[in-house]
C-alpha cells in the first residue's frame, strides 16, 4: 500500500516539475520576443527619422516635431502612471492600517500601512516633479 502511494507522490513531483520547467521557459521566451519586438521598432522607426531629418524641406522639421510630441506623450504617461501607483498604494495603506488595527489590538502593529501610505504618497507627489522637469 505504502508503495503506490510513493510512486503516486514521485508521479506528481515529476509532473510538477515539468509542468513548472514549461511554464517559466515559456515565460522567458515571451519577454524576451517582446523586446526583440520593441527594439526592432525603435531600430527602424529612428533610421527612418534619421532619414527624413538629413532631408532638406519640410520632412526635417516634420520629424523633429514628431520627436518632441513622443517626447511629451512620454512623459504624460509617466505623469499618469505614477498618480495610479500612487493612488493604489495609498488605498493599500489605508486598508492595511484598518485590517491591522482590526486584527492586532495588543501591539502598533497597524502602523506598518503608514508605511504603505507614504510611499503611495511620495509616488502621487513624484508625478508632480516629473511633470515640472520635463517641461
Amino acid at each position: 500500500m505504502d508503495g503506490a502511494y510513493a510512486n503516486v507522490g514521485v508521479a506528481l513531483f515529476t509532473w510538477l516539475a515539468v509542468a513548472s520547467v514549461a511554464l517559466f521557459s515559456m515565460i522567458a521566451v515571451t519577454v524576451w520576443s517582446e523586446s526583440r519586438r520593441k527594439e526592432r521598432e525603435s531600430y527602424y522607426k529612428n533610421d527612418m527619422l534619421k532619414k527624413v531629418a538629413e532631408s532638406q524641406g519640410p520632412g526635417a522639421a516634420s520629424a523633429l516635431e514628431l520627436l518632441r510630441e513622443e517626447a511629451r506623450i512620454g512623459t504624460i504617461r509617466t505623469k499618469q502612471g505614477l498618480k495610479i501607483a500612487g493612488l493604489v498604494l495609498g488605498a493599500i495603506g489605508i486598508g492595511l492600517l484598518i485590517f491591522l488595527r482590526a486584527m492586532v489590538t495588543d501591539e502598533p502593529v497597524y502602523l506598518c500601512g503608514v508605511l504603505v501610505l507614504l510611499i503611495g504618497i511620495a509616488l502621487y507627489g513624484g508625478s508632480y516633479v516629473v511633470t515640472t522637469q520635463a517641461e
